[in-house]
């Protein structure tokens, strides 16, 4: 039976796994075959509606990474008994959920409404919002990941 801590840092390393890895299949494989395939007004829509359904992905995956790290720096008995690392993913993993909440309640809304409105410039516009802060936020997921493991290292 694994300890209490190892099974902490599974869930961890599995919902940063997903939000990062998400991040990485709309930004480079989703959105470039949903451009190359469909025009605008079908675009859109498919991709307001992916967002949609991977925001919740990342909402329950912030919840799930917010509770297993806090459950492993209690367990190691509070941030003044963890390494440098810890510290660093923290503020990063901070500043990232900044970034998710912003796109989740600013352009994200401003899309959806642009696809029910056929507003198509409107929705594009944010989609490329939204693009460039996913294209942020995934640079700074994968430097989390190089912290954590070089953390460790060290």
């Amino acid at each position: 039976m694994p300890s209490p801590y190892t099974a902490l840092l599974f869930v961890h390393t599995l919902a940063a796994a997903f939000w990062v890895g998400g991040m990485a299949l709309m930004h480079f494989a989703v959105r470039p075959a949903a451009v190359a395939t469909l025009e605008p007004p079908q675009r859109l829509p498919f991709l307001a509606a992916t967002l949609g359904r991977f925001f919740v992905g990342v909402s329950s995956a912030i919840v799930l990474l917010l509770a297993t790290g806090f459950g492993m720096v209690w367990l190691a008995g509070g941030f003044a008994n963890v390494r440098w690392n810890v510290h660093a993913m923290l503020a990063l993993g901070l500043v990232m959920m900044a970034i998710y909440l912003h796109i989740r309640f600013a352009p994200f809304p401003r899309l959806k409404s642009a696809v029910i409105t056929r507003a198509w410039p409107v929705a594009a516009s944010n989609l490329d919002t939204i693009r460039k802060l996913v294209g942020l936020n995934l640079l700074l997921g994968v430097v989390v990941f190089a912290i954590a493991l070089i953390g460790r290292a060290a």
